[in-house]
């Protein structure tokens, strides 16, 4: 999963193409996850459809996003400062405090409350056992969550922090990448293609897919081309002049992904590998921010809205569905919330809970603590700079405030 906008260098605005797709993303996840954890046991209707179009991918749309964002921030600082270890290491440092600031705070908060409901509002067991839930905490504070998800896959009980999976691994990633650009350089692309290519080739065990890099790759593959003339010429301008029916071709897009993972289609080998390719597909149109994917208006609006909050609703997503059951449970001793009230009701219910706490912890904890981080890198990243550059600044500033006699 995406996770909120990186450092962007001065002058570059936060693309809103980008916001739309992680509201996609995040909307699919949070539909998917619906069944069988608000709706418990499940609505027959949606299983029909699950059966035929299923919207998990967005966790792969999330991967590509992230591997284009990251990388498109990352590597110009890492190139800028190359042959100076002092500086590499200062810009590396710099990209994990902003990390940090960004997700982690906010990850281990929902990690606590779940916890604290785990063990003080939970008769339903809605939320699991204590012993499922404190191995799943542990595993996500280490972000190792993918390797447990693995391990646990069909075989024992992960808890309700399962989504933690692939924050996992999205942290995996931005932890070894700027390492991997430091020893390879440019032949860092070689690499993400070697990536890709591996894993088309390879079967998708459990273990596999809670490693899977492949529309991650993609993503910083996208980042590397952008700079080129080559991207400069596939631009699809054309789209501009189709008024709304540029809609049609995001649109024909995201049906594919949805069949692909759909239940229909779930022994097929290559599936996981096509559906990184077509989000890597979303991912080029709306990595020109020319408003390719929608244009503006009270949707465009809606979904740039929702995807700067999708690492909220990421997070919060399952609890609220737990806790709705577990309230549920309390009032009519069932563990079946569609009982009490109609499946429309409970799911506006649970929208309009995660959309107030997305909003809260947005706005709270995750800006405020997203520019502290963004403070504390910069000055981490001041102190390593060139010490040249650092002398001849100090020199002018000397010059300037306190002239020699």
């Amino acid at each position: 999963m995406s996770i909120g906008p990186e450092y962007a260098p001065p002058g570059r605005r936060r693309n809103r193409d980008i916001e739309c797709l992680r509201a996609i993303a995040v909307v699919g996840v949070a539909f998917h996850h619906m069944q069988g954890n608000l709706f418990h046991p499940g609505l027959p209707l949606v299983g029909r459809l699950l059966q035929h179009a299923d919207f998990w991918f967005g966790v792969d749309l999330f991967f590509a996003i992230s591997g284009f964002v990251i990388a498109r921030s990352l590597l110009p600082q890492m190139a800028a400062s190359a042959g100076n270890l002092r500086e590499q290491a200062g810009v590396i440092g710099a990209f994990w405090i902003r990390r940090f600031w960004r997700l982690l705070p906010s990850a281990w908060l929902w990690l606590g409350l779940i916890m604290l409901a785990v063990v003080t509002f939970n008769r339903s067991n809605a939320f699991g056992s204590v012993h499922a839930n404190l191995m799943a905490t542990l595993a996500g504070l280490l972000d190792v969550a993918n390797f447990r998800f693995a391990e646990a896959f069909f075989r024992y009980e992960y808890g309700a922090s399962f989504v933690y999976w692939s924050l996992s691994l999205e942290e995996q990633f931005y932890l070894l990448l700027p390492l991997l650009v430091a020893c390879l350089r440019r032949r860092i692309a070689l690499l993400m293609v070697a990536l890709f290519v591996i894993q088309l080739c390879v079967f998708r065990t459990p273990l596999l897919m809670s490693v899977r890099t492949d529309a991650l790759a993609l993503g910083v593959l996208l980042a590397i081309a952008e700079p080129g003339r080559s991207y400069a010429t596939l631009n699809p301008g054309f789209l501009l002049r189709l008024g709304w029916l540029r809609t049609l071709l995001p649109c024909v897009l995201l049906v594919v992904l949805a069949v692909l993972a759909s239940a229909d289609h779930g022994s097929w080998r290559f599936r996981i590998s096509a559906i990184a390719m077509l989000c890597a597909a979303l991912v080029w149109l709306a990595s020109y921010d020319r408003n390719y994917l929608l244009p503006e208006g009270w949707c465009k609006r809606l979904l740039v809205w929702i995807g700067a909050r999708s690492y909220a609703i990421y997070l919060i997503h399952i609890p609220v569905y737990f806790l709705l059951r577990e309230l549920c449970f309390r009032l009519s001793a069932t563990d079946d919330a569609l009982q009490i009230m109609p499946a429309w009701l409970l799911s506006g219910l649970a929208v309009a809970m995660v959309a107030l706490l997305a909003e809260l912890n947005y706005r709270y904890l995750e800006q405020p603590l997203r520019q502290r981080g963004k403070n504390i890198a910069d000055r981490f990243r001041h102190r390593r700079a060139r010490p040249s550059s650092t002398a001849v600044n100090v020199m002018k500033t000397t010059d300037t405030v306190e002239p020699m006699t």
